[in-house]
């Protein structure tokens, strides 16, 4: 990411301070005596920092009583507080309407944007724009001015303050949070320097990311990974698609986005796809899907057909749900296997099926497991491009904090 389009920092301060604003943007709020013990500061370091932040306007106190508090860390226990002053006990959260974001996420049919506050929370409408014949990076970058000014405009309505940068979230590869190398649903051939055209177009910082990374995490910070040692996130529509946290972060790897877990084997009876491999990953997607339910059926009918009759539980569709979930279940249980993560997450635009045939995406899991293993903890996402849009955000909300 070039420097014109670089995310600024909300705030200066020693590696400590942002570590500190990290920690209560992903587990507050958290009374302080937590936050020194999770962190290894000691309590009069922690309250020096605290109090920079709090003057700074990134983090304010509430009364311990005021709501729930966040998730911790899963392999962190508390210990008491040895605090017998009397003090009223307070906890720790991110300021989260001090800040605003534009998240947008960009896919074959079209882009939608949506703004958010500190919290990753949505603040605005859905703003969406179709894309038709022309897929041109041009076409895209305009669009998403158009989606950043409406997105503004709700913000502004809202009395909040003014977006201090834009995500946008492409299924593909992407280098330096700006660069878009590899866009398959968009057919871009060369390096896109999307981040760079969008600060150019809209005047906002702008960074670009891959949307599964983004969707894993928006999930570790504010969804069901937060303090989650190891988390995962199995997509499945148009493609099929997997991303690791480790504490949080993306695992890092060159060559992740290019969809290698598509082509896993999880059934060897299943269909062959287009590269010839039998019964790999590829019969999860959509276009896969829609013609195993043609062969059932016995005349060419659409995705959309199938998720028609698949709501409706006509018989053959059902048959095919269950037998689908199963090979999902089958790709989750390859995932726990070996990259052993706490909870994996389940979403895209298909993952539907899997709240239709979820006794067969258990009985796929446990097929691959171990008698004696535990349970794997999963979560299926209602489909919303919106919430992608959103991912994005938290992306920057992430770089923002530091």
């Amino acid at each position: 990411m070039s420097d014109v389009n670089a995310i600024p920092q909300w705030f200066s301060g020693s590696e400590h301070t942002h570590r500190v604003a990290a920690a209560i943007a992903q587990y507050g709020p958290i009374a302080r005596t937590t936050l020194a013990q999770m962190l290894g500061l000691s309590q009069g370091a922690l309250s020096r920092i605290t109090s920079d932040l709090i003057y700074a306007g990134v983090i304010e106190e509430l009364p311990a009583e005021a709501g729930p508090s966040g998730k911790l860390p899963e392999r962190f226990t508390p210990r008491g507080s040895s605090d017998r002053r009397g003090r009223p006990q307070t906890s720790l959260v991110l300021c989260s309407n001090a800040r605003t974001f534009i998240g947008v996420k960009v896919h074959g049919m079209s882009i939608v944007a949506a703004a958010v506050n500190a919290h990753g929370e949505v603040v605005s409408g859905r703003h969406e724009v179709p894309i038709g014949a022309d897929q041109s990076a041009e076409y895209v970058v305009s669009a998403i001015t158009r989606l950043v000014r409406e997105c503004s405009a709700d913000i502004a309505s809202s009395g909040l303050p003014s977006p201090t940068a834009v995500g946008v979230a492409v299924g593909g590869h992407v280098v330096d949070d700006s660069i878009v190398t590899f866009a398959p649903f968009l057919h871009w051939d060369g390096a896109t320097d999307l981040g760079t055209m969008v600060t150019e177009a809209t005047g906002l910082p702008c960074g670009v990311f891959n949307d599964i990374d983004s969707l894993l995490v928006d999930a570790s910070w504010f969804g069901p990974g937060v303090g989650v040692d190891m988390f995962a996130v199995v997509t499945i529509g148009v493609g099929v698609g997997y991303s690791l946290a480790v504490n949080g972060k993306p695992v890092q790897y060159p060559d992740k986005s290019y969809g290698l877990v598509g082509h896993v084997l999880i059934d060897p009876e299943g269909p062959r796809c287009t590269s010839g491999h039998i019964g790999c990953s590829q019969c999860l997607t959509d276009d896969s899907i829609a013609e195993q339910y043609s062969a059932i059926v016995g005349r060419a009918v659409s995705f959309e057909d199938f998720a028609r009759d698949a709501k409706g539980r006509v018989p053959q569709a059902t048959q095919l749900v269950n037998r689908t979930c199963f090979r999902l279940g089958s790709l989750v249980a390859t995932v726990a296997n070996i990259a052993m993560p706490g909870h994996v997450m389940i979403a895209g635009e298909s993952a539907f099926l899997a709240k239709l045939g979820t006794d067969s995406l258990r009985d796929g899991i446990r097929f691959y497991r171990h008698s004696q293993t535990q349970p794997v903890k999963f979560t299926i996402m209602d489909h919303d491009w919106q919430l992608w849009a959103k991912a994005a955000a938290s992306r920057v909300i992430v770089k923002h904090i530091g």
